[in-house]
């Protein structure tokens, strides 16, 4: 591993020479799933969870079988709740879940709230007004055991809510001596809907609960990335390995819940790995407090995105980078400061000035470590540029260059597109003089194509990726999808580097 310590005069006029020349050629693989889960990656993780269908975030929608209106928070929160929506207001309908246990649950709505029983009156009448849960918005889902997509829902008044009228919806229904238990007529009865599913370090962590998480973590850790993984990469023409991690790693041993403490552990041992077999390492902050973008990767509790919303998540983020660089100082290669923020509902100049104030914190501990700073991402998948970051030293854009060939192309029909579209968009976030260009996520991904094609798509990706001013990194080394493992890809004879 090349050695990047404060002290060292040759590292420093090593680490300018590569800035001179704007060429350090980067040939890295992400360990993604591994210290940030991501359950696409490794679906099994999540098999014991109880009661799995339902984990933090996973987005619920209620039909009374009695006036077939679906449930709905009434302008989207901080009134009541109705049972009118016939479904073109969707994003009302919509309840996200925050488990409380494997059998409670909070239901928060579009603005934010939680839904609960109104204090006023009798105390019975559902509402959606509370910013922070309590008892009165705990609620438990029964579902039909002949048919589970039929649910009751049961109060923490010990009663079932029910659809009295369209406009009103109340917590009294006395489920004892009823004749039509799941009845269309029942106005307790409701078909229950899907529309959301999140599976990330949050999902798992609170699914098992404090008591098994632990080992649960802690055996993933030590067995999905090793030492020997480290060697590989270094035998298969790679040079380095991109982490990304959990902004509670930061916290070590006791992270707030449900976080479980211990991955701080493997990310030293990656270090370790990494310099044996002569590897650099890049930090990617992958979740930071509170979500940059609301996705699973991001250990979004709920699917929405909160961080930069208060000036707490951006100070606690830039401690987890200060934290990070100090510790690993002397063989950080670069940082990666914030993965994937999302436009659109992040402002622009919010992210900028993290940016500015995170490339302060890492010189504060290292002169030398690239700083990377991810093109803000926009709702549908186009890029905001980033501007005014030419005047900071090492700074790398990172963008993500997903590139996947339809089932009905040939061979032909991609490199052109590659070519065409991404050399443009590799050259487009800066100038000629400012930061350089890292592809910091790519995979070969081609439906319904013979091996052959593969082989020869990865060709022209690693072709057109390689014109990245300072390298890329594939997407990842070990993946439960084949075509996103490049150790399979490897050692399948898909790819060759």
């Amino acid at each position: 591993m090349e050695v990047i310590s404060n002290g060292s005069q040759s590292t420093s006029n090593r680490a300018d020479k590569e800035m001179k020349n704007r060429n350090p050629k980067i040939r890295a693989v992400n360990l993604g799933g591994w210290l940030v889960t991501e359950g696409w990656m490794k679906p099994s993780l999540f098999d014991a969870i109880p009661n799995k269908d339902f984990l933090d975030g996973t987005g619920l929608q209620f039909k009374s079988m009695m006036v077939d209106k679906y449930l709905c928070a009434e302008s989207g929160g901080g009134s009541r709740v109705v049972a009118n929506s016939t479904g073109s207001d969707c994003h009302w309908k919509t309840f996200r879940l925050w488990r409380i246990d494997e059998r409670i649950f909070n239901f928060r709505v579009a603005n934010k709230q939680f839904v609960g029983l109104d204090s006023g009156g009798d105390g019975v009448d559902l509402v959606a007004t509370r910013h922070e849960p309590g008892a009165s918005e705990n609620f438990e889902i029964v579902r039909n055991p002949d048919d589970p997509s039929r649910v009751k829902i049961k109060a923490f008044n010990g009663f079932f809510l029910q659809v009295r009228t369209k406009e009103q919806v109340t917590a009294n229904y006395d489920q004892h001596n009823e004749s039509n238990a799941w009845g269309d007529e029942n106005p307790s009865v409701f078909a229950m809907e899907f529309t959301q599913r999140l599976e990330g370090e949050f999902q798992v962590t609170n699914g098992y609960g404090p008591d098994k998480a632990p080992e649960v973590m802690r055996e993933h850790w030590s067995t999905f990335i090793v030492e020997d993984d480290f060697k590989f990469v270094a035998e298969n023409g790679l040079n380095a390995v991109r982490i990304p991690v959990g902004w509670w790693i930061a916290s070590g041993l006791n992270p707030p819940p449900p976080y479980v403490g211990g991955s701080l552990a493997f990310l030293d041992k990656a270090f370790a790995w990494a310099e044996t077999y002569r590897l650099k390492v890049i930090i990617d902050l992958r979740a930071a407090p509170g979500s940059q973008n609301g996705w699973a990767r991001s250990s979004s509790r709920d699917g929405f995105r909160e961080w930069g919303e208060t000036n707490d998540t951006i100070q606690q983020t830039l401690h987890v980078i200060e934290f990070l660089t100090f510790r690993y100082s002397k063989s950080l290669y670069a940082v990666d400061l914030l993965n994937e923020p999302l436009a659109g509902t992040l402002p622009q100049e919010t992210v900028e000035n993290y940016y500015i104030a995170g490339h302060n914190a890492v010189r504060k501990h290292s002169p030398t470590a690239y700083v990377f700073m991810s093109c803000i991402l926009g709702n549908s998948g186009e890029e905001v540029l980033l501007p005014n970051v030419s005047g900071l030293d090492r700074t790398v854009v990172d963008v993500q260059c997903y590139f996947k060939g339809n089932a009905g192309d040939t061979i032909q029909d991609n490199p052109p597109l590659l070519y065409e579209y991404w050399l443009a968009e590799l050259g487009s976030p800066t100038t000629s003089n400012g930061p350089l260009i890292f592809v910091g996520e790519w995979v070969v991904d081609w439906a319904k194509k013979t091996k052959e094609e593969y082989q020869k798509f990865a060709e022209d990706e690693l072709e057109v990726y390689g014109r990245a001013t300072f390298g890329w990194s594939y997407w990842t080394l070990k993946c439960a999808e084949n075509q996103y493992s490049l150790e399979w890809m490897i050692k399948n004879g898909y790819i060759k580097l």
